[in-house]
């Protein structure tokens, strides 16, 4: 029995002593996070916020939450979007559509010489394509162009 009273006095000093807890002066602070941590586009070092190239803001933090948003602003583009220096119509502004060719009018098609498709004036494709010419209705069919979806201009 001595010997179990000895036992036992001595696993209560091991316990005591090896889950005793150390003073310390002062207690332990956690870092504070930077303001570029906290997402502060004010401060110089914070890294720009991720935004879409309409000015909405992402799904999730990756390149694919901007899927049917014109896709992922570069940095720079979105830099300027977190200062204030561009508007987001700025940034996502679409190309102007394409101007007219000179020299087209009455009587005469537009022949998109890429397709060999020839279209009427008032169509959304007259004088507009990269590659073509206006000519005359007669003079494209002979020359081998088509009509779009088969429809001559007719008048």
């Amino acid at each position: 029995m001595k010997n179990f009273l000895a036992m036992l006095a001595v696993s209560a000093a091991f316990v005591s002593q090896a889950f005793a807890q150390t003073p310390t002066t002062a207690p332990s602070a956690a870092p504070k996070p930077s303001a570029a941590a906290m997402g502060n586009p004010a401060t110089p070092d914070a890294a720009p916020m991720l935004k879409c190239k309409d000015g909405s803001s992402p799904v999730g933090q990756s390149a694919h939450g901007c899927r049917g948003h014109g896709g992922m602003m570069t940095n720079a583009a979105s830099a300027k979007m977190a200062s204030g220096t561009a508007s987001a119509v700025a940034v996502a502004s679409k190309p102007a559509p394409a101007q007219m060719a000179p020299g087209g009018g009455a009587g005469k098609v537009w022949v998109n010489t890429s397709s060999k498709v020839y279209h009427c004036e008032g169509d959304k494709y007259y004088g507009k394509t990269k590659k073509g010419e206006y000519m005359a209705e007669a003079d494209a069919k002979t020359k081998g162009f088509h009509a779009e979806h088969g429809k001559a201009c007719g008048k």
